[in-house]
């Protein structure tokens, strides 16, 4: 039972649940609002630009019904950056009057997992799991290309089986410049084609992010897939992922709002759910 919300979601609703679907990841949130099960508009904005970012994410609240009205509506914050998701909740609920309620404290993420005990997978993997299942409906494999590259493997049974986590690819250049005397900063971009040999250090260095995180997954995947004993789906989800797996044979479809449809779905779950009792403090 949940504690400290508004008694509106007790019994299943006729009418589909309208939700705003918020984000927060290390240096991007993503928000998106659902009207039932179709994603009607999706963003995204930078944390280091807070202002910008609440003002967006406020202006696509306000598209949502008001309270009292027949349809319903949430506002639902997931996150793997907590100081900037607090921020950002008492801002909205300062600005919109309304709860928002939290995936982990408010909403429970609906995904069984086979994980060593007392660990703790971040909450964007496990609603990417979710959404995954929820599109596939069998085993696959989840790549979600950001702050961190994160390939994550979901049986038959749409159980979290957990995955690996390396550096994303702007992290990785980071390092590489940080990390020594003489490399450059650089930004991502896709290497040159024009030789499969980096002619300068710009084209070295993306060489070895893009390609190294390209064969890092395939690695990854080969070996899901040997203990499986099946080749599964792949679904490609994060702010790099058109960038590094578009038109990679390898990968089944680029979903770069996944998350929030992970959301939705805990929403559709856990808000509609007549095992869902809301209760007021």
């Amino acid at each position: 039972m949940v504690k400290g919300r508004t008694h509106r979601y007790a019994q299943p609703q006729t009418m589909p649940l309208q939700v705003l679907a918020i984000s927060v990841g290390n240096t991007t949130t993503r928000f998106g609002r659902f009207e039932g099960s179709e994603l009607a508009r999706s963003l995204r904005a930078p944390n280091a630009s807070f202002a910008p970012l609440v003002e967006q994410v406020v202006a696509l609240a306000s598209e949502l019904p008001q309270e009292g009205e027949a349809e319903p509506s949430a506002i639902v914050l997931a996150t793997t950056n907590g100081p900037i998701a607090d921020r950002l909740v008492a801002e909205l609920e300062a600005q919109t009057g309304r709860d928002v309620f939290r995936i982990g404290a408010d909403l429970p993420i609906p995904v069984e997992t086979a994980l060593d005990p007392g660990a703790t997978p971040g909450q964007d993997r496990l609603l990417n799991a979710i959404a995954a299942f929820d599109h596939l409906k069998q085993a696959c494999v989840v790549v979600d290309c950001g702050t961190a590259v994160t390939v994550d493997f979901i049986d038959g049974e749409g159980v979290f089986q957990g995955g690996a986590i390396a550096p994303g690819a702007n992290m990785q250049l980071h390092a590489l410049h940080h990390g020594t005397a003489a490399l450059p900063h650089v930004h991502l971009a896709i290497p040159s084609t024009a030789s499969p040999f980096g002619k300068d250090t710009v084209q070295a260095m993306l060489n070895g992010v893009y390609y190294g995180i390209r064969g890092t997954v395939r690695l990854l995947v080969e070996r899901y897939a040997e203990a499986y004993e099946a080749y599964p789906p792949i679904i490609v989800t994060g702010g790099d992922a058109p960038l590094i797996f578009d038109g990679d044979e390898l990968i089944d479809r680029i979903i770069p709002d996944l998350t929030l449809w992970g959301i939705e779905a805990a929403c559709r779950k856990g808000l509609l759910s007549d095992s869902m009792d809301l209760e007021v403090e």
